[in-house]
């Protein structure tokens, strides 16, 4: 780099000048760093100060334990609960219609497959002998 003109400063000077802009910024550092320590803040403040801890973790406590006491109110529309009844009693009558064909249809069946075993069966002896 060249040098501009007006800039005499000897190399003492500007090595103490960066000696102490390094001090300076370390000591900025260490400041950060102290301000977002938050564990270290809060592990001092519990031993500062224990019984106000205590006190705010017992109020906590008591607070989760009673609020579910309170009892919450749940709004139904009364259309849709009609609504859901009405599907009940049509599917209620569907399955009492389909449990009446199918005792009326059983024995149907059951002759049927009856018939078509003894059929079958009866013709493979015929044909064996």
């Amino acid at each position: 780099m060249a040098e501009e003109p007006g800039h005499d400063d000897s190399i003492d000077e500007l090595t103490s000048a960066i000696a102490h802009s390094r001090e300076r910024v370390t000591r900025d550092l260490r400041g950060l760093h102290y301000e977002l320590d938050f564990a270290g803040k809060l592990r001092r403040s519990f031993r500062e100060q224990t019984a106000s801890w205590l006190t705010a973790a017992a109020a906590v406590g008591a607070l989760i334990a009673f609020a579910p006491m309170r009892k919450k109110k749940i709004y139904i529309n009364a259309k849709s609960g009609e609504k859901k009844k009405k599907r009940l009693v049509e599917t209620g009558f569907a399955l009492g219609a389909l449990k009446i064909a199918a005792s009326l249809v059983r024995p149907v069946i059951t002759e049927i497959v009856k018939s078509r075993v003894i059929g079958s069966g009866g013709q493979s002896r015929s044909s064996s002998k």
